[in-house]
């Protein structure tokens, strides 16, 4: 009897792990994935330390996501057999190796142990239809979540473009300047304000996704997002009058989609953070990012010095989450994301060369050389 309770309690918590996963989209807190997460990613992790720097680890940590998809199959089969093993142990009189070996038999469908018994038992046929429908659970899997990380990483390819390699937020507004696309920037919060909701609906119900990184090892959907939030705060503190109203809309998206995800994984945050909070980002970095952009051309309408609060009360509203986040997800190390789990000097974004035709610049004031 014992082990009939045994089998089925352990069968009950295995069908419940895989619903919970693959099944129910409520975002429910899955603890197989986040400990094989874990696992997984301090082996990873410390396979890369003795190569050093950040492009060892991300070369390493290419591999979490397949890594966590094959050991979610192998816990859940695994599972499986020794729950179906202690439930013909205990409603027979077959020993434990006859049991294990029935047991795999039928729950892999190859059926060489049917003469052990002259009738197979209801049992066998539950293990002969689970093992197949959990497969065929992880194969349908796979296309959403594919999907999920197509569309996420088509406009974390496009931003590349318009705020560097890593996304920086102060150079994209330098970008737009430079190339005089400021009237493309309301757009660009509206496809980020889509994105940023797709990512908390997809994120928080498939927290695997978040093991996924981008193909190219300076991008980050987690820099990306902050990237543009920051951009849309600076451009709210320092042109209130002129600032498009997406620039706001994108804020509140991007750090709703954080909090979303942060409640899947259980990560502590305060719902409604005081403006006067202080923020890790230093008034410093921010002059000297003020001071960049506007040497780029980009307006102003308010001093930085009185803009410095309100792009503070923006900033704390996603700052700690956005750093938690990338920290987590072994993000590229880019400005204004936060610390690291490894060593890594902060990588800024390479503008490109101006490749004007030498015609095509301005004509030099007299008397240079």
């Amino acid at each position: 009897m014992i082990q009939t309770a045994l089998g089925a309690l352990l069968l009950l918590l295995v069908v419940g792990s895989v619903l919970r996963t693959l099944v129910v989209p409520r975002g429910l807190y899955s603890a197989l994935v986040m400990r094989l997460w874990r696992v997984l990613r301090g082996l990873l992790r410390l396979s890369a330390m003795p190569a050093g720097g950040y492009h060892a680890q991300d070369r390493a940590l290419t591999w979490l996501a397949p890594l966590v998809l094959l050991g979610m199959l192998g816990v859940w089969l695994g599972g499986m057999l020794i729950a179906y093993t202690l439930l013909l142990h205990g409603t027979s009189d077959l020993s434990w190796s006859v049991s294990v070996r029935e047991a795999g038999s039928s729950l892999f469908t190859l059926g060489f142990a049917s003469g052990e018994r002259l009738q197979l038992s209801a049992i066998d046929f539950m293990a002969a239809a689970s093992g197949p429908l959990i497969i065929a659970l992880q194969i349908s899997y796979l296309p959403t979540l594919y999907a999920a990380y197509q569309r996420r990483e088509t406009e974390v390819t496009l931003l590349q473009s318009r705020a560097g390699e890593p996304a920086w937020g102060p150079e994209l507004l330098a970008r737009q300047s430079l190339v005089d696309t400021e009237t493309a920037l309301p757009q660009l919060y509206r496809d980020w304000e889509r994105l940023a909701a797709d990512i908390g609906e997809s994120h928080s119900n498939y927290p695997v996704l978040l093991s996924f990184r981008s193909p190219q090892p300076n991008r980050s959907w987690v820099v990306g997002l902050i990237a543009v939030m920051d951009a849309a705060a600076l451009h709210l503190a320092l042109c209130p009058r002129s600032a498009p109203p997406e620039a706001r809309l994108v804020i509140r998206a991007g750090f709703t989609a954080m909090r979303d995800i942060a409640r899947s994984l259980r990560i502590h945050f305060d719902p409604d953070p005081d403006p006067d909070l202080p923020i890790r980002l230093t008034y410093a970095e921010y002059l000297g990012a003020v001071a960049m952009i506007t040497a780029a051309g980009f307006p102003r309408e308010r001093p930085a010095e009185d803009a410095w609060a309100h792009f503070h009360g923006w900033r704390v509203n996603y700052e700690a989450l956005a750093y938690e986040l990338a920290r987590r997800s072994d993000a590229v190390p880019a400005l204004w994301t936060g610390p690291r789990d490894f060593r890594a000097p902060v990588i800024p974004p390479a503008r490109p060369t101006d490749r004007r035709p030498a015609s095509t610049l301005p004509p030099l004031p007299p008397g240079a050389p």
